[in-house]
């Protein structure tokens, strides 16, 4: 089981580290949300359920309106609460129906790391870079290494990079991956007034 910190919650962390599935739906969640408050969501909502692990067959067959109560809190999973409840619904219905319920069914046979980004690429709400940013993580943080992960990954899966979650090892990582989204941003925005 992997140690990870990105939640920088010891109980959300723990599930990220064991759970396969708290992990991809804590990928799901960051978006247009802080980073840590997405990967700690998974614990909430596993709390929420009165579970300790989550199971995608509880949650895709799960009341769509009990669901949304659960990601609305307080405090909200998400900001946006009843779409990240149905999306996170419509992950858990495609692994039930394409890997038998089970988060890692997306990695546990691929030949490689373009087939795997594939895969991740056709979970709903998962477009190109977070799917390459999830396979990053995956190869970094959780050993899943196919041949040709890190080229699939692209610049995300560079060795010693601090771009994404993928980076994160502690609190002074997460700084530094904060850090580059900033100037990131700044640089788009200068280059859109210029």
């Amino acid at each position: 089981m992997p140690t990870v910190t990105i939640a920088q919650d010891p109980a959300a962390d723990e599930l990220l580290g064991r759970d396969p599935l708290a992990l991809l739906l804590g990928m799901l969640l960051d978006q247009q949300f802080p980073m840590e408050r997405a990967f700690a969501g998974p614990r909430l909502l596993a709390d929420r359920m009165g579970v300790d692990s989550l199971s995608a067959a509880d949650i895709a067959d799960a009341d769509p309106e009990q669901l949304a109560a659960w990601f609305q809190g307080p405090p909200a999973i998400h900001r946006y609460p009843a779409s990240m409840a149905a999306r996170a619904q419509a992950v858990c219905r495609l692994l039930v129906e394409r890997y038998d319920g089970r988060a890692e069914g997306l990695w546990a046979d691929v030949p490689d790391g373009a087939t795997l980004l594939k895969r991740i690429g056709q979970l709903p709400g998962f477009g190109a870079q977070k799917a390459k940013i999830f396979l990053a993580l995956l190869g970094k943080r959780y050993g899943v290494t196919p041949p040709g992960w890190r080229e699939a990954a692209g610049e995300y899966g560079e060795d010693g990079s601090r771009r994404s979650v993928a980076d994160i090892t502690g609190p002074e990582s997460l700084a530094e991956v904060r850090l580059f989204k900033q100037e990131k941003k700044q640089a788009v925005k200068a280059a859109a007034n210029s």
